[in-house]
């Protein structure tokens, strides 16, 4: 099982680019795609998902060339968008029967499996309620619920975890990581926190293009010696915001604490710091836009 991306690039009328050049090879487990909002994830996802086509280059599934052979990959694609709607009236049981018809799955194994989705997505004591009445993360898990129903072998989420409260994260973030297994799950975010604790693997995107793309302890080695704490007054914050790196600030009776990600120690009385995944993170984006 292979997801080949081979320099791929999206051009949009007027010649803005939402992707430039992304190449990725994946295998089975959790790739977190992070990156900030307009970095291209919802653009690549579309892509992968066979809704629109790149403008150049190609994506292989086991080989064969999504666009020209869509089929082979659609039948094993699971697809969760950003913007992911449901039908008020319906409750889940008839909403995803009607989406198991519209991917022409056979009526009794797609009754089968609805059954068993409903249990694993914790929503079988609410299958006959209306879906208006559901929270935003019972509509997440019915989303999740209705990409699993042909039993994908590429799990494919857009931004899962946008508008849920802490609690309906946490839960929705172990549902993936108990899905992954043979499949490849991947996961776009601008949330560190939704891809540092499951994901295999992360590629950082920003600008259209991959910045990064390693194991959660290769990104932290590359910032390692480049985190650092001090404290600072709080009428100080602003200006040190615009000199350097902050990628973390808590206030206290006695000023702000901050966190700074630096090459070289920012100011005299700065100490080291552990990285963490966020402060690599901020590192790559920060570079990137620099740069550009």
């Amino acid at each position: 099982m292979r997801l080949q991306i081979e320099d791929v690039r999206k051009e949009y009328p007027g010649g803005v680019l939402g992707l430039r050049g992304v190449s990725l090879d994946l295998g089975p487990g959790i790739v977190g795609l992070l990156g900030p909002n307009g970095a291209g994830k919802s653009t690549l996802m579309r892509i992968l998902a066979t809704v629109t086509r790149p403008s150049a280059g190609r994506v292989l599934w086991n080989g064969a060339d999504t666009a020209r052979e869509p089929d082979a990959l659609r039948e094993r694609l699971g697809y969760l968008p950003q913007d992911f709607g449901v039908y008020p009236n319906l409750n889940p049981v008839e909403f995803l029967e009607l989406i198991a018809a519209a991917k022409g799955l056979a009526t009794r194994p797609a009754r089968r499996r609805i059954d068993a989705l409903l249990e694993l997505v914790n929503l079988e004591n609410v299958r006959k309620r209306a879906l208006g009445g559901f929270s935003g993360g019972m509509r997440q898990r019915v989303g999740i619920a209705q990409a699993l129903l042909n039993d994908p072998l590429l799990l494919v989420v857009d931004e899962p975890t946008a508008g849920l409260d802490p609690e309906e994260r946490v839960r929705l973030r172990h549902l993936l990581s108990d899905l992954s297994g043979e499949r490849i799950v991947l996961l776009s975010t601008h949330i560190v926190s939704d891809v540092e604790a499951i994901a295999t693997r992360i590629a950082v995107i920003a600008e259209g293009s991959v910045l990064a793309d390693a194991a959660p302890e290769v990104l932290l080695s590359e910032v390692a010696g480049k985190a650092w704490t001090f404290s600072v007054r709080s009428e100080e914050l602003t200006a040190l915001k615009q000199r350097h790196l902050v990628s973390g600030a808590v206030r206290r009776s006695d000023g702000v604490s901050v966190r700074v990600v630096a090459a070289d120690r920012p100011v005299p009385d700065a100490q080291p710091a552990e990285p963490g995944l966020e402060d690599a993170y901020l590192w790559h984006v920060t570079r990137a836009r620099a740069a550009a």
